[in-house]
């Protein structure tokens, strides 16, 4: 008997991923870019191998909005192993140094993590995709070398002690911005402490709006797809775009922004307050009448005349 092969679904957008320890972030984006017949996949924010949880995956048209998605804050639980130093700050290391840990007290732990709230500089971990001189810097790890690298300001919004085992193992909650390694993090907070640490398991639970408790796991999305139904948990561009203020333009603007051409002043149709909330260099939503995507555009001053196109979603034949 022949197997009946899914026919493939047309999607544009998000879709939240429940990676399992072991997947490379591109074994996800491989295996679904596989199951839709070759379509555009990538990802919004890199997981390590051995970390789990939200990977949000970009398809079809949704790969030309990553530029608008980058400023999405994560929040991850991490657990913290004090007094043992490792050469990826995380426990996929190799160990180099060991300390006791028996003299900290659970206050000093809780003053030490508190002086990581807040805006801080962090120095990306050699084991990390970042470039200099356009190599990557675990290429140069992995070749024995140590690369000078720059700190980095990151915000850490929240950080809260969850618990502490055997006064060794530190479970923490952290909600940051864009580009914190939460491995870095969990060795300098060893660092201020003097015992030294390292990242032992890594969740991430939410990006932005997507929560893990809404996300699929690859045998999940590879059941969706065979029923049909893997779309209907695909976020559309609109949604994943919400943060954006929305512009709603008039019919006859739609056909000159649908080619590219900019909105003007005379087309936007006033908002229900009388005002937009506008900025300068502010990328909007380009909404029509009906609630339609059809762009999005970016302002030149608070209240300009005209606003002009960066990507365009729609065309008049859809």
């Amino acid at each position: 008997m022949t197997a009946t092969v899914p026919k493939c679904e047309v999607m544009n957008g998000v879709l939240a991923v429940n990676k399992e320890a072991g997947w490379t972030s591109h074994d996800v984006v491989a295996k679904l870019r596989q199951l839709l017949g070759g379509a555009k996949v990538g990802h919004a924010g890199t997981l390590d191998p051995a970390a789990t949880g939200l990977l949000p995956l970009l398809i079809g048209k949704g790969t030309r909005i990553a530029e608008y998605l980058v400023e999405w804050d994560k929040e991850y639980h991490a657990q913290l192993r004090l007094g043992e130093t490792t050469d990826t700050l995380d426990a996929t290391g190799t160990i180099l140094d060991r300390h006791s840990t028996q003299h900290l007290t659970h206050a000093a732990i809780l003053e030490a993590v508190g002086r990581f709230r807040g805006a801080i500089e962090q120095i990306p971990p050699m084991y990390s995709a970042v470039k200099v001189d356009g190599v990557p810097l675990y290429r140069s790890a992995r070749a024995g070398k140590t690369i000078a690298r720059d700190a980095r300001m990151v915000v850490i919004h929240e950080l809260d002690v969850l618990d502490v085992a055997d006064g060794q193992d530190v479970a923490l909650r952290v909600v940051c911005s864009k580009g914190t390694y939460i491995r870095s993090l969990c060795a300098d907070i060893g660092k201020a402490l003097g015992v030294g640490a390292h990242l032992r398991t890594l969740e991430r639970t939410r990006v932005g709006p997507l929560k893990l408790n809404r996300a699929l796991t690859v045998d999940a999305i590879i059941r969706n797809h065979h029923l049909g139904a893997l779309a209907e948990h695909v976020w559309s561009l609109d949604d994943a775009l919400r943060d954006l203020p929305v512009v709603v333009i008039d019919a006859r603007a739609a056909d000159r922004v649908c080619h590219g051409g900019p909105v003007m002043w005379s087309d936007v149709v006033p908002a229900k307050d009388g005002r937009l909330p506008l900025k300068a260099d502010m990328a909007v939503r380009i909404h029509n009448g009906s609630g339609r995507l059809l762009a999005i555009g970016r302002s030149s001053e608070p209240y300009p005349d005209r606003i002009a196109i960066e990507k365009v979603f729609a065309t008049l034949w859809e």
